[in-house]
């Protein structure tokens, strides 16, 4: 995709959405709301459970979950517990406004309170799809420059003044030397595959880091490294014996 089409004010944008919910009566009638009300959400399926919906997450890839929180065995966030990655937004769907502060922790979109109020439902619709519409892919635009979506558009930016990368639910917080830092609407994996691994090794799940940025690494009280901009940064034991050879690789080169 060219820069220039990144701007494009005329994109239609259409969410492909899934339903989970224990009780039929939340399922339909959140359904039928969605389908009279917002005409830009497709319901491609509805779950009774986290099993069902594991299920509707594999087949359909949607790019948002309406989740209920409270169901019996398995709850909303016992599903969630299942993705190291999500690539898809989360709605919470409750009669239960206690759960509001853990529905932030785990990263959801939004909280709508059942019964579903349509004025709320609506801008929660609008909000995800102009998420959407910033999340444009992003290809390396030349040789050492990545597109970073932006609320102006976009920005070129450096690869090599990329310090780390860092997972925050659905986004990414990129750390940029002499620079702030930035959020962008990407998974941390969407990164990692762009990214040239000779430079960029993943040291943790929610970490991506530029070896060239590496100022010290400790195992002294867990594994810590330690970057050039004073962040220190988890190193998991999966990851270390493979982290040491590539230091001890880049040593060599040097």
């Amino acid at each position: 995709m060219n820069p220039e089409d990144m701007n494009s004010q005329n994109m239609t944008i259409k969410l492909s959405a899934i339903i989970v919910d224990d009780e039929l009566h939340g399922r339909e009638n959140l359904k039928l709301i969605i389908e009279n009300y917002c005409n830009e959400v497709e319901v491609l399926g509805c779950a009774d459970g986290v099993v069902g919906a594991l299920e509707l997450v594999a087949n359909y890839n949607p790019d948002v979950v309406f989740l209920d929180i409270h169901m019996p065995v398995l709850d909303g966030f016992d599903f969630l517990k299942e993705f190291e990655e999500r690539n898809f937004k989360v709605v919470f769907v409750t009669a239960h406004e206690e759960y509001g502060i853990n529905a932030v922790k785990v990263g959801a979109t939004d909280y709508l309170l059942k019964p579903v109020n349509i004025k709320e439902l609506k801008q929660t619709v609008k909000n995800l799809a102009a998420s959407k519409k910033k999340a444009i892919q992003m290809p390396v635009q030349s040789p050492g420059k990545l597109v970073l979506p932006a609320s102006h558009g976009f920005d070129l930016m450096e690869i090599d003044k990329l310090i780390r990368l860092e997972a925050d639910g659905c986004y990414t917080r990129v750390f940029i030397k002499g620079e702030k830092n930035k959020i962008i609407s990407h998974t941390l994996k969407d990164f990692e595959d762009l990214l040239p691994n000779d430079r960029f090794f993943r040291i943790h799940k929610s970490h991506l880091i530029n070896l060239n940025y590496i100022k010290e690494y400790s195992s002294v009280s867990g594994n810590l490294v330690t970057m050039s901009d004073g962040s220190k940064v988890e190193l998991s034991r999966r990851k270390a014996p493979e982290f040491l050879i590539r230091i001890k690789a880049m040593l060599k080169a040097l």
